[in-house]
């Protein structure tokens, strides 16, 4: 058997898969590898095999025995997020929904398009460059999450830097500590939500029949994490990716009309990760993928960004085209394990590029993109800093 391949490989260029895992990628759709952590792996990077095993019951987020558990510190974290709702995924999902539907999302959006707006009148004050990280990216979804939930505005730099801190990948002690002051402080949030709820998610959460305090502390806990974090890693590369190809960036111009679908091209290309791993799964059986066996309890990892670059799913899979059919992407996962943020998520981007586009047309990067780097110390990644001018 060869050697297995060592994780991460160096992402080279931003906005371009990691060559390693392209090389990788053409040779089939699943390979042994080595993580970070020095587990042995099985890395799927396929399209149709990823798509079709975020959605198979064969494959779990515990691994059958917890002691034999490959170490892992996105499945540390995913643990500690998820807490008994791990096993319990159908409930979790069955009490956010309604807090996602498109009535509530539309209700919203005018908040989101204010926000927006006024962070981009900051911006226009500045004189350029100006890091859009600094200026948008960090500020607009955690703002956009405080009102959501029901969490005090003058809270967001707490839980902000709590975030940041449980999704650090390269220190298990302050990974730990972040979820742990994430979880208090939630623990006192949902005490205050029941003694005075609002119009808030967090408040009719609270309100449903049969859920318990610890259940909504780990559901807050959840959404502040999972719709913060990600929200600032997608805003900065999907903006740098049509920046960065100022024929998309022009067509967007003439033709606003193209944004969705822009939203979703960026998404698709979108590699905020520079861990190139995938969602941790643990075999919960003997399986096939692709002629490849995998053993009761293999740790499987199942790597969206690469099946997103997947040629058989999408034509020169590495070229911006906002036009795109972009049917069967994976950029919030697929099938029960489908992102329940993703509408949020998407208003969100919608929302900026809209403005963006409107107010500063001749927006550019005020560096070479082989000059950005990506967040190597955090779960999530995105990119360090995004300069820009106009």
């Amino acid at each position: 058997m060869s050697t297995p391949a060592q994780l991460p490989f160096e992402q080279m260029n931003v906005l371009q898969l990691a060559p390693g895992l392209r090389t990788l990628q053409s040779r089939g759709a699943v390979h042994r590898v080595r993580t970070a952590e020095g587990e042995e792996a099985w890395l799927v990077t396929g399209h149709a095999w990823v798509r079709q095993l975020l959605d198979d019951d064969r494959l779990g987020r515990s691994h059958p025995d917890p002691e034999a558990a490959a170490k892992d510190s996105g499945s540390a974290l995913l643990a500690g997020l998820l807490g008994d709702f791990a096993t319990d995924h159908a409930r979790l999902r069955a009490l956010l929904e309604p807090h996602f539907s498109p009535e509530r999302m539309l209700a919203l959006r005018p908040y989101v398009e204010k926000l927006t707006g006024q962070l981009l009148d900051g911006l226009a004050g500045q004189k350029p460059p100006v890091d859009l990280r600094q200026a948008l990216a960090l500020s607009l979804p955690i703002q956009v999450m405080c009102e959501w939930l029901g969490v005090p505005q003058e809270d967001k730099d707490r839980f902000g830097g709590w975030t940041q801190d449980a999704a650090n990948v390269g220190d298990p002690v302050k990974s730990k500590q972040g979820l742990g002051e994430l979880f208090g402080y939630c623990r006192q949030l949902v005490a205050d939500k029941r003694r005075n709820p609002g119009d808030d998610v967090i408040s009719r959460i609270c309100a449903t029949e049969g859920i318990n305090d610890n259940e909504v502390i780990g559901l807050t806990a959840l959404l502040l994490f999972g719709g913060y974090e990600t929200t600032v890693a997608r805003i900065g590369t999907c903006v740098l990716l049509l920046l960065a190809n100022s024929e998309q960036w022009q067509a967007l111009q003439r033709d606003p009309g193209l944004i969705p679908g822009a939203v979703e091209e960026t998404l698709r290309m979108s590699m905020p990760n520079p861990h190139n791993g995938g969602m941790p799964r643990y075999a919960l059986t003997d399986f096939e993928i692709d002629g490849v066996t995998i053993r009761t309890g293999d740790f499987v990892l199942l790597n969206i960004i690469a099946a997103n670059h997947d040629e058989t799913a999408f034509a020169d899979p590495g070229r911006v085209d906002i036009t795109r059919d972009t049917t069967g992407g994976l950029m919030f996962g697929h099938g029960a394990h489908h992102c329940v943020g993703a509408t949020l998520a998407r208003m969100q981007l919608q929302v900026v590029l809209t403005q963006l586009v409107a107010r500063f047309p001749t927006m550019r990067p005020a560096v070479g993109v082989e000059e950005l780097r990506l967040r190597h110390n955090t779960l999530i990644g995105g990119l360090i800093q995004l300069p820009v001018t106009w």
